[in-house]
């Protein structure tokens, strides 16, 4: 790698600010990808997080399908879908929905973790159907057998078999991605000749032992790809440094709020969040959590993406656009931290 600016793809929470509702956070989100897609994005994936005033992508899957009506050329898929709430059936039957109705363009995205607290967890169990965490491998690779044209084959005790389609007729099936923050699910992905995705834009450790270990133990599987990898990271671009930080502030004011075990909130505006000071050891997770992630002009977000794509080996980058808005702003801010840094970025192959 040199420091060519990598391709870029976006991850998106959907925002939800204080005074604004559910629906105004989704059609905003709606139109950024729509500018996305334009832009040359290589990809734009949704998040799935549960019963939190500051997110509004709870379901992937209804997400991606609005997305992919609204482009034409980006994929759109889940940064991810989180299995142990959802039955592999049910996720292999809305993914191949999905690429019907966007052939050649959707990304799975599976992680193991809940997505949620504890009492949101056990919701979850009671009121839907889960998967076992436990068996994480073994539902990773029915939903790939289930998504496949070919399908899946039961097998009873009394030796009949019984034959298993995510859908009827499949001519494609999505492209599915291991997502985690920890040597597990990179030896996964790795086990099973899959693509892996670092969590960078939340976890910030263990990133260089998880790429080494994907990459050492990769072993291809019948489609004969190599590893191929790109990892998240969190971004404001701004006309100006100043500007810049300020639109960072509510999303790392909400950091140190998960961090510190404060009420959760919707997203607060920058002058909400600039009147009321948080105490040292907030302000010092703050600082911290800053350091981690990439907030400047345009021109300087580009070379920091570029010198990180380049220290970790990979030619793509997922940013979660996390710039905050001004009193009476819409999603200016994330609009334009999307404009600036694709601004000489690489088109999307």
């Amino acid at each position: 790698m040199n420091d060519a600016i990598p391709s870029l793809s976006v991850l998106d929470l959907v925002p939800v600010r204080h005074g604004q509702t559910s629906a105004q956070a989704v059609s905003a989100a709606l139109d950024l990808v729509e500018r996305a897609d334009r832009l040359g994005y290589r990809r734009y994936w949704f998040a799935e997080h549960h019963n939190m005033p500051s997110v509004a992508s709870t379901t992937p899957p209804v997400l991606i399908a609005a997305a992919a009506a609204r482009t034409s050329r980006i994929r759109v898929g889940s940064g991810g879908v989180m299995l142990p709430n959802h039955s592999p059936l049910i996720v292999a039957e809305q993914f191949a929905a999905l690429e019907a109705l966007a052939p050649g363009r959707i990304d799975l995205g599976i992680g193991r973790a809940p997505g949620s607290d504890p009492v949101i967890t056990q919701l979850l169990n009671r009121s839907g159907t889960t998967s076992d965490v436990s068996r994480f491998p073994d539902h990773v690779t029915d939903i790939m057998a289930l998504t496949s044209p070919e399908g899946a084959t039961v097998r009873f005790t009394s030796g009949t078999e019984y034959q298993v389609k995510a859908t009827p007729s499949a001519s494609g099936m999505p492209q599915v991605w291991l997502l985690g923050s920890s040597d597990y699910s990179a030896q996964l992905a790795a086990s099973f000749g899959l693509p892996y995705v670092f969590a960078n834009h939340f976890a910030g450790e263990g990133l260089d032992r998880a790429l080494h270990l994907y990459r050492d133990q990769f072993v291809a599987n019948e489609s004969g790809e190599g590893p191929r990898t790109f990892v998240t990271a969190n971004v404001v671009a701004a006309p100006t440094a100043e500007e810049a930080e300020e639109r960072a502030l509510p999303q790392l004011r909400m950091m140190a709020r998960l961090r510190t075990n404060r009420p959760l909130v919707p997203l607060e505006t920058i002058e909400q969040a600039q009147a009321d000071p948080f105490d040292a050891m907030a302000e010092s997770i703050m600082a911290s959590t800053r350091q981690k992630w990439f907030v400047g002009t345009g021109p300087d977000v580009q070379g920091q993406l570029a010198a990180f794509a380049a220290q970790h080996g990979v030619d793509e980058i997922m940013v979660s656009p996390v710039a905050g808005a001004y009193d009476g702003e819409g999603a200016d801010g994330r609009i334009q931290t999307l404009e600036l840094i694709a601004e000489q970025a690489a088109v999307a192959a």
